[in-house]
């Protein structure tokens, strides 16, 4: 079918979802996601084929310090190491939702060579962490470009193998800080506002990590530009799992993929992605609302409503892997449930 406007679909669509044998409206923001689904596919029969998750991993320079995370930078492998064994949370929710799971090592100061790639791993590695920021930039431009780069090429190989949806999550200690300095940097939001406690940090550890991070933004604050550029702020403050997922989060976009978006983390980096193209955004389904304490804060910025709010503060992609079956509830309802119409059924007069 030939459509002339974005602003004609979306009314037939809506028309399409009102015709359904329910009350106008009785399904709630499943409706909204029909509508959107349909509108990131430019059709009135949206599918999702093959849903993924990419879970990118990355070590943070500072982790090394302890001033920030009460885990050793040591549980990054550990965990990378649990996904590929199957005993994550990540993995049992993608089992339970026959959601194809892949594990990118993006920076992990550890070795991986011998995992082959039909274990769901994807040998990405720019470097073994990022530097510490404390006292030079995280990274430099040209590796956060090589990590866009690699982030594009994992979600091209994705989507050729007939995957249209997709999420992100992350594994890095340290990396809440890392997404708390993106944050404030982007957003403009008090810098205090942005740091939670992360993995579980206890009051004095929270106090170091807020005392840190102030000296890291003041120390790197006349390099990001005004307004702040994308690459220096991501060179500043960011790890190769987070770059690397802005460039897959640009390439979904660019494929018409529907993108199921994290928690906190997965948010910072997609703040990144917006300010290279705006229109990302339009692509993105955010998944939950997480228990670190910037997240709501960064979804309003956004303008998102989440689908659920679940108090999960645990990454990996987790929340993402829970809402896509709500995605999938809502095109199956939009293409398998019976209208007035065609089950015999009275309308409203």
């Amino acid at each position: 079918m030939s459509l002339t406007t974005g602003s004609e679909l979306r009314q037939i669509l809506r028309d399409k979802i009102d015709h359904k044998t329910k009350p106008p409206g009785s399904l709630g923001v499943l409706e909204s996601v029909a509508v959107q689904v349909g509108m990131i596919q430019q059709t009135e029969n949206p599918q999702v084929t093959r849903p993924h998750i990419v879970v990118f991993a990355g070590d943070h320079g500072i982790a090394s310090t302890g001033l920030v995370n009460p885990y050793p930078r040591a549980v990054t492998a550990q965990m990378v190491l649990n996904f590929l064994k199957g005993g994550a949370a990540i993995n049992v929710f993608c089992r339970q939702n026959q959601i194809e799971l892949r594990i990118a090592d993006a920076g992990v100061d550890a070795n991986f060579e011998w995992i082959p790639e039909s274990q769901g791993f994807i040998d990405a590695k720019i470097a073994k962490g990022t530097r510490n920021y404390l006292d030079e930039p995280a990274m430099a431009v040209e590796e956060v470009q090589e990590a866009i780069e690699k982030g594009r090429s994992i979600v091209a190989y994705i989507s050729g193998s007939g995957c249209n949806c997709i999420g992100f999550g992350e594994m890095g200690i340290g990396n809440t800080s890392a997404a708390s300095l993106l944050m404030c940097a982007f957003t403009g939001i008090d810098l205090e506002e942005c740091i939670g406690r992360g993995t579980g940090s206890n009051d004095e550890q929270l106090e170091m990590k807020k005392k840190t991070l102030k000296q890291v933004y003041d120390k790197h604050r006349a390099a990001l530009g005004n307004p702040p550029g994308s690459l220096e702020t991501l060179a500043c403050f960011g790890g190769f799992e987070i770059a690397m997922m802005t460039g897959a989060y640009l390439e979904a976009a660019k494929r018409r993929m529907v993108i199921v978006v994290d928690g906190f983390i997965s948010s910072a980096a997609l703040l990144a992605a917006i300010s290279m193209e705006r229109r990302v955004i339009d692509n993105c389904i955010f998944s939950h609302s997480s228990g670190e304490q910037g997240h709501q804060k960064m979804l309003d910025w956004i303008g998102a409503r989440p689908l659920l709010n679940l108090g999960l503060r645990l990454g990996e992609g987790t929340g993402a892997a829970l809402a896509i079956p709500l995605v999938m509830s809502a095109v199956n309802f939009l293409n398998q449930m019976a209208s007035f119409e065609s089950a015999g059924v009275s309308n409203k007069e």
